[in-house]
């Protein structure tokens, strides 16, 4: 009887397959598509104001994600990385002019009634939505490249989400309709940006550790992305108490 250890069941380097499964499984319990905001937002039960909360504080989370890939990009020795992870710069940035995620999300809130210059100023963003976003930049900045590019899976559930909001955006916010370019572009980018960023950590997650690393990073962005709409129900729905110096509906 060979005396070398048996590697315990729990412990051994995960399939492709099982993987894909397990990242998945973050996305059923932790994704924000079952938060208490997003359920109102779906049901029509959110009013102008609300949804201009949420278009506000939202933005700051959309400015960074240019600045959040551009990290990532950084931080790999490989050209044929940065030529692939540059492109979701570009998407949001946009190319060869500002027309790109970032401005499409601009008008949206322009479209709920905002000014521009409030939304892009982020002057009235509540600060936990900050620390949030904030927080992601850390994740992305501090830990392993492979933590980082599997922080940015919860593309595996977003193109679903989308479909049910602009469904919903549609149905209950009709004065919305010219505002939804950003989703728009987003139901193709998104899954080509998951399965990319997927087949990296499925080749580079080269143990049972690494797997789990990267695991716990999609965990902890859907707890980033879960936090922002908690402080957005504690501002603006219930108890509905906005901290000084956050926006206000009808102000």
């Amino acid at each position: 009887m060979s005396s070398r250890a048996v590697e315990p069941a729990a412990s051994r380097l995960l399939s492709v397959e099982e993987l894909h499964a397990r990242l998945r499984e973050v996305g059923e319990q932790r994704y924000h598509h079952q938060h208490p905001f997003h359920l109102l937002m779906h049901e029509g039960k959110l009013t102008r104001g609300q949804l201009q909360a949420w278009v506000l504080n939202r933005y700051y989370y959309q400015s960074r994600i240019p600045i959040k890939d551009a990290i990532i990009l950084s931080r790999s020795d490989d050209p044929n990385f940065r030529r692939a992870w540059r492109k979701r710069v570009l998407d949001h940035d946009g190319e060869n002019s500002p027309e790109g995620g970032i401005e499409r999300w601009i008008r949206l809130a322009e479209a709920t009634g905002l000014p521009r210059d409030q939304v892009v100023g982020c002057k009235d963003v509540l600060p936990a939505v900050r620390y949030a976003v904030d927080a992601y930049i850390d994740l992305v900045k501090n830990r392993s490249l492979l933590e980082a590019v599997a922080s940015s899976l919860t593309e595996l559930f977003s193109r679903d989400l989308i479909t049910l909001r602009m469904g919903a955006l549609r149905r209950h916010y009709p004065w919305l309709s010219g505002g939804l370019d950003y989703f728009e572009a987003r139901l193709d980018q998104a899954p080509a940006d998951a399965q990319f960023a997927f087949q990296f950590v499925a080749d580079h997650a080269r143990t049972y550790a690494e797997q789990e690393k990267a695991i716990n990073a999609l965990r902890e962005k859907c707890e980033i992305l879960w936090a922002q709409l908690d402080a957005l129900y504690y501002a603006y729905v219930q108890p509905g108490w906005p901290p000084p110096g956050a926006f206000r509906p009808g102000e």
